[in-house]
């Protein structure tokens, strides 16, 4: 970035980068350390105002998705799924009721990322290194929208809270004349689409052969905004290229009975392997395994029954479990194979390899699809993000050394001193283990509790990515749903609370576990 100038240090104890879900929570939890958090954009809210179509909602309903201390204001036991446009209302309520809003430095986009700890690093070089030792260890450069100067602020301790999503698209990598460039019609990334008010996003789907690539939750979605702009008899309908299939789901009743009495409750994640098991629980694992292959099983039944996967090739190779332990469940539109059935919508399955033509998409088989409009929800380059901004020093340490971040407790990383990441480990619901981590990370900063050793810690981490490895081959994920509840409870015993929430013990095996159960704090 060319900028005129380099203005003055300012020294300050905490910073919080990106101001989306796990960064309010951040900022709400570390209030009283006063928090500068840096927002790129002009308003809170991260994917859910950046990364949305008219159309996203979200996956789950209200009471699942809220912070224990500040239920939805309204609305609250509303069987439907909120719309992006309400998830950013209610996130708005929580930072004003908060204020949280003071915080907030808006369009200042951290641009770099200095270590200027050595000392610190090198004294405390085999059990980690203090927090909030009383001098900077970090120092931001922050980019301001409304001006061309950088501006150097050094903290003590450094929250980054930009995700894996948003912001930074993964772009496949074509061979010379195979990429966009020999394309005569017009491609984006599902972020160009996100940014385009509703008239522009019909402009661009209407009357056109489009052509989504991708198969999860954002490719559905726009599939089904491409059939609702293109009805009638003559238009053309959407290409859907299908390279890897994952499990969709109807809704949460699978054969009349709730979905979170599978992977929710302690009785249902019992099945599951969880990091640190002792060997009687690992061999119970061994032996109810073959009731999890059935619990998968009686789900996939169920979806085989309700949707028509069969009958368009859609029916995944993996088990059901795979997609749940990679967090990779998504709901399908209630309306998408109605469309298909229409017409609307067409599936081309693909390997990976495909590249650009003149007129469209062409494949290993020697296929053809031809396209107006190609867009790609490939997904995004959380990696290439983080790394953007990081010292070199720490790069290379972020996936070490097991090519996932190794992050103790979700949050801190062993290698990388007075800094935490939040939103990089995933869960089935994301807010709550985003503030669930925020608490644990405020007692930290208050030294109600202290971190073990930088080998202790690597030695945690290696063991759930092992557990990952094992649940699912999407393990890159990086997601702890079927031990969500033994994580909260890791941090509760951390923080010295009771890790049993509930109220009786028939409650506690079968009763799934959510926000609400810790809004009373120990």
């Amino acid at each position: 970035m060319s900028v005129a100038n380099e203005q003055a240090i300012s020294a300050l104890k905490v910073a919080i980068i990106g101001a989306g879900v796990s960064g309010l929570a951040a900022a709400k939890e570390l209030s009283h350390h006063k928090p500068v958090i840096f927002e790129a954009s002009d308003a809170i809210g991260g994917v859910w105002r950046h990364c949305s179509y008219a159309s996203t909602k979200l996956q789950s309903q209200r009471r699942d998705y809220e912070f224990s201390d500040f239920p939805w204001p309204s609305n609250r036991d509303n069987s439907d799924f909120p719309s992006h446009f309400e998830i950013l209302d209610y996130l708005e309520s929580y930072a004003e009721h908060f204020c949280v809003l003071n915080n907030i430095r808006f369009n200042s986009k951290v641009v770099e990322i200095r270590f200027v700890g050595e000392q610190l690093l090198n004294g405390h070089h085999d059990h980690g290194t203090p927090l909030l030792p009383g001098y900077p260890v970090w120092q931001l450069a922050v980019h301001t929208n409304s001006s061309n100067t950088i501006q150097w602020y050094s903290f003590e301790f450094v929250v980054i809270c930009i995700g894996k999503y948003g912001d930074v698209p993964y772009i496949p990598v074509f061979d010379a004349n195979k990429g966009p460039e020999v394309f005569k019609g017009k491609v984006l990334h599902t972020i160009d689409y996100c940014k385009l008010d509703h008239d522009s996003a019909n402009q661009i789907l209407k009357g056109k052969k489009v052509t989504v690539v991708g198969f999860k939750k954002s490719a559905i979605d726009l599939a089904m905004e491409c059939a609702e702009a293109n009805q009638g008899p003559e238009v053309q309908p959407c290409t859907m290229v299908v390279r890897t299939l994952h499990w969709p789901v109807p809704h949460y009743w699978i054969w009349g009975l709730p979905f979170f009495l599978f992977y929710s409750t302690r009785a249902s994640q019992f099945l599951h392997q969880r990091p640190n098991q002792s060997l009687l629980r690992s061999l119970l694992c061994l032996l109810l395994s073959p009731m999890r292959r059935g619990i998968s099983k009686f789900i996939e039944s169920y979806i085989l029954w309700k949707l028509p996967l069969e009958k368009y090739g859609l029916k995944p190779e993996h088990p059901f479990e795979e997609d749940y332990a990679s967090c990779q469940m998504a709901i399908m539109p209630e309306n998408f194979f109605s469309e298909v059935e229409k017409g609307k919508i067409v599936f081309k399955k693909s390997s990976k390899k495909w590249w650009f033509w003149s007129g469209g998409i062409e494949f290993e088989d020697n296929t053809k699809v031809e396209a107006d409009v190609v867009i790609m929800a490939t997904g995004y380059d959380g990696k290439k993000k983080l790394k953007s901004i990081l010292p070199e020093t720490f790069r290379s340490l972020l996936e070490y050394p097991s090519g996932l971040m190794p992050l103790y407790r979700g949050t801190i990383h062993p290698l990388v001193p007075n800094m935490a990441f939040m939103g990089y480990v995933e869960s089935i619901s994301n807010l709550h283990t985003s503030e669930m981590r925020s608490i644990w990370l405020s007692g930290l900063l208050d030294e109600k509790f202290k971190l073990p050793s930088v080998e202790k810690m690597l030695s945690e981490t290696l063991k759930e990515i092992e557990v990952m490895k094992r649940s699912t081959r999407f393990y890159k994920r990086h997601c702890i749903s079927t031990y969500s509840i033994n994580h909260d409870d890791e941090l509760c015993k951390d923080m010295g609370w009771g890790s049993w929430r509930k109220k009786n013990w028939i409650s506690e095996a079968f009763s799934a576990y959510t926000s609400e159960d810790y809004a009373k704090k120990d």
